[in-house]
């Protein structure tokens, strides 16, 4: 895995960055855009948009179909961009496919579990059967609950969970005690998009491959703003999106590991996946191709591509440093006003550069109103996360989440905006 060369992003630094960014120019409301929406879907920089547009107008063509030449730099473009996929997730190309989005990919991995069994696999890896235990958190976005949900009302296993405690943290100690000889799979994501919680993935891990359960990552929320090597964690699945990440929409990672890759049958099947069809019988390519059935978006390939360039060559460890120090601003502020309650991680423990917060008295929608006419792009809702928000006893929070492009001064805008939503609707009277 490689890393780029900046180790701190200084003001100045963030300030040539968001130059970049054509959007963050724009005044959608009639007031300068202050993005704090990032953990929904980051902005684009030119040099990924100019990528696509160059591909689209230069290269375009069917790859790993036609025998002329456009169809071979398609093809040579995107087999590069896999290479560079892997490179910068700590992963061999062939344990790297594509997917329509992260929850596409995760599904996809599930599915192919449910087929495995169908067929009777004897495979240990991937036998799944009722008494068997597959387990989440309480914090899980719906598109790592969802899938599991479904594999377990088909096989007859059962779903378990770890719970979240009043402030929607779970516990390494508390998940691994879940963890028996008869968990198949454990299912979690590396950083919640809700709390900001970072998991301590290869204790995780650890635990889970001692009883031979498989470990699946949702890495939608780290593989963006963190250093990350899939395969150095240890983990057997792992998906992203691209639009997380400054890259197009559309297209998302799905990461397996080689030896699972090898194992399981695909979701889906079509064409390019193939070796040999008759009128009864197929054959499968290996990994990756197995997994790509069909025609990839082959733009917005070479866009993420691009994408992953972008961010080698600010740094991830600087984007990481950058975005803990927002974080940290974000929740000492939240935390710091009057009837703010912040969700996640206490104060003093490293969180993600994300802030979710409850306003006494006022709906996560009305708060987001009021931010909104002060230009501010922040997420309110359940995020995708029901079970969790019920937990907190409430239907929706309000969410800052930055990214490189963020500055101390939108946080501070945002905390400024954030302590008076409660005297704007009269409820701190």
């Amino acid at each position: 895995m490689t890393t780029g060369i900046e180790t701190t992003l200084t003001e100045e630094r963030v300030q040539q960055l968001r130059a970049d960014f054509p959007i963050l120019a724009e005044q959608p409301g009639g007031v300068p855009l202050v993005y704090l929406d990032s953990g929904a879907t980051s902005q684009q920089p030119r040099q990924v948009l100019e990528a696509e547009w160059a591909f689209r107008t230069q290269r375009n063509a069917a790859v790993h179909r036609g025998a002329h030449t456009l169809a071979a730099l398609a093809t040579d473009d995107y087999e590069s961009a896999r290479e560079r996929i892997a490179r910068f997730v700590g992963a061999r190309p062939a344990e790297i496919s594509w997917a329509m989005n992260a929850t596409d990919a995760l599904n996809s991995v599930a599915l192919s579990l449910a087929e495995a069994n169908r067929a009777g696999t004897t495979d240990p890896s991937l036998r799944i059967r009722e008494g068997d235990e597959i387990l989440v958190t309480e914090a899980e976005h719906h598109a790592n609950l969802l899938p599991w949900q479904r594999l377990a009302d088909e096989t007859g296993a059962t779903l378990r969970w770890v719970e979240v405690d009043d402030d929607g943290v779970w516990t390494t100690d508390a998940l691994t005690a879940l963890i028996t000889e008869r968990t198949r799979v454990v299912a979690l994501a590396h950083v919640s998009n809700v709390t900001g919680l970072i998991a301590d993935v290869p204790a995780v891990v650890a635990a889970a491959h001692a009883v031979g359960a498989l470990v699946v990552l949702d890495a939608c929320q780290s593989v963006p703003h963190r250093p990350v090597d899939l395969r150095a964690l240890g983990v057997d699945a792992a998906a992203f999106s691209s639009h997380k990440m400054l890259g197009p929409g559309g297209i998302g990672v799905l990461y397996l590991a080689e030896s699972l890759g090898a194992a399981l049958p695909p979701a889906r099947v079509g064409g390019s996946m193939i070796t040999t069809v008759t009128m009864t019988e197929r054959e499968y390519l290996p990994a990756p191709q197995r997994f790509e059935a069909g025609t990839q978006p082959v733009g917005a390939i070479v866009g993420l591509a691009a994408a992953v360039d972008y961010l080698e060559a600010v740094g991830m460890p600087a984007i990481e440093r950058h975005e803990l120090a927002l974080g940290e601003r974000l929740a000492a502020g939240a935390a710091s006003i009057e009837g703010v309650r912040l969700v996640g991680p206490r104060l003093g423990v490293e969180r993600a550069g994300i802030a979710s917060v409850i306003v006494d008295g006022v709906h996560a929608h009305d708060a987001g109103q009021v931010l909104d006419a002060a230009g501010i792009a922040a997420r309110v809702g359940h995020h995708c996360a029901q079970p969790l928000h019920r937990r907190l006893g409430v239907a929706a929070t309000t969410r800052a989440s930055a990214y490189l492009y963020s500055t101390e001064a939108e946080v501070d805008r945002f905390l400024d905006v954030l302590s008076g939503v409660r005297g704007y609707f009269g409820a701190g009277r």
